[in-house]
């Protein structure tokens, strides 16, 4: 890779939609939405540029009213779009997502040949994918093709070129055929992955095994990872980098909506990486604690408020966050 070239810190490529969430109205018999912009890779993007990070999209949304308010709104995210195709053949995705009491969630999609699916291997722009230092992806835009492989090509031409690989495998089992076709598909992306985020529900299912830290060295060992972070909800993180496993917990604060939680907490290790320009293999024992802690704070801040995107914090409310805020107590473990 000719470092001269580069853009871009984060060049994602994957879904964009609008996530909608519903709530009663205790008034009245009915069913009140409320849509914000979604996609992890678009979230992922978003805390990376709420963090200062240069970031690129690679996707393709309708040319109707909810393709207008994503592009809108990562453009405002600080977001370039450029890279974005706007068509007039496809709609764009919608999500709806249902909370209950604790602020977990639900997912219902209507994503049946809808604009991000239909990317397609030949419209990818190869070269932008070069200017980048770090590419990420995730599973959902490979359940289905043609942007199954649109999004493996990609992967594949950034690891041939010697970026930094991210993947979330990200499983959402309503938009696959089966559960054994999710994990087969999901792992073919572990093969050009060079830092993986997955949540514990996750690695169980990729790995066949129910111990975490056994899954995580299955994983770890058979796709020669550098780093690899599992996200464990209220009880913080676990990660395993060339000089071992870390633990650490997350923050105490007030859940309102756990959308987007994982992504923020993503992009804010993206940003950390970088920020700290050291190796993966180099990591030290501290570096981790850092890293994780920095994470866990962005994550547990993003569930503050409502939305993905709208929720995502800026540096200084999680340095702040750490400074301040007492951890959770483990739950369960």
């Amino acid at each position: 890779m000719n470092t001269d070239v580069l853009k871009y810190d984060v060049v994602a490529i994957g879904e964009c939609l609008i996530d909608f969430v519903s709530r009663k109205d205790k008034g009245e018999n009915k069913l009140l939405l409320e849509g914000n912009a979604g996609g992890a890779p678009a979230n992922v993007l978003a805390m990376a540029s709420r963090l200062g990070l240069k970031t690129a999209f690679i996707s393709k949304i309708g040319q109707d009213g909810f393709g207008d308010f994503l592009k809108d709104t990562l453009e405002k995210a600080g977001i370039d779009t450029r890279k974005m195709i706007v068509t007039d053949e496809y709609p764009t995705t919608l999500a709806f997502v249902t909370l209950d009491d604790t602020g977990n969630r639900s997912f219902a999609f209507y994503r049946n040949r809808t604009a991000d699916v239909m990317l397609e291997e030949h419209e990818l722009d190869y070269n932008e994918i070069t200017k980048a230092k770090i590419f990420h992806f995730g599973s959902v835009s490979m359940s289905k093709e043609p942007s199954r492989t649109a999004t493996l090509k990609a992967a594949e031409y950034a690891h041939r070129q010697g970026l930094m690989v991210a993947y979330d495998p990200n499983l959402r089992e309503p938009l696959w055929n089966s559960l054994q076709e999710a994990k087969e598909v999901m792992l073919k992306g572990m093969q050009y992955a060079d830092a993986v985020k997955v949540s514990d529900e996750e690695l169980i299912v990729l790995a066949g095994v129910s111990d975490v830290e056994q899954a995580m060295e299955i994983l770890f060992e058979k796709y020669n990872l550098k780093l690899l972070a599992v996200t464990l909800g209220a009880n913080g993180c676990i990660c395993r980098c060339k000089n071992g496993i870390f633990r650490a917990q997350t923050f105490d604060v007030a859940c309102v909506d756990t959308t987007g939680a994982g992504d923020a907490f993503w992009g804010a290790c993206l940003y950390w990486m970088i920020k700290n320009n050291k190796e993966l293999d180099d990591y030290t024992a501290q570096d981790m604690t850092e890293l994780m802690d920095f994470a866990n704070a962005a994550g547990s801040l993003a569930t503050t408020q409502k939305g993905a995107i709208p929720a995502m914090p800026t540096k200084q409310q999680i340095l702040d966050c750490i400074a301040t805020m007492p951890r959770c107590r483990l739950q369960g473990i």
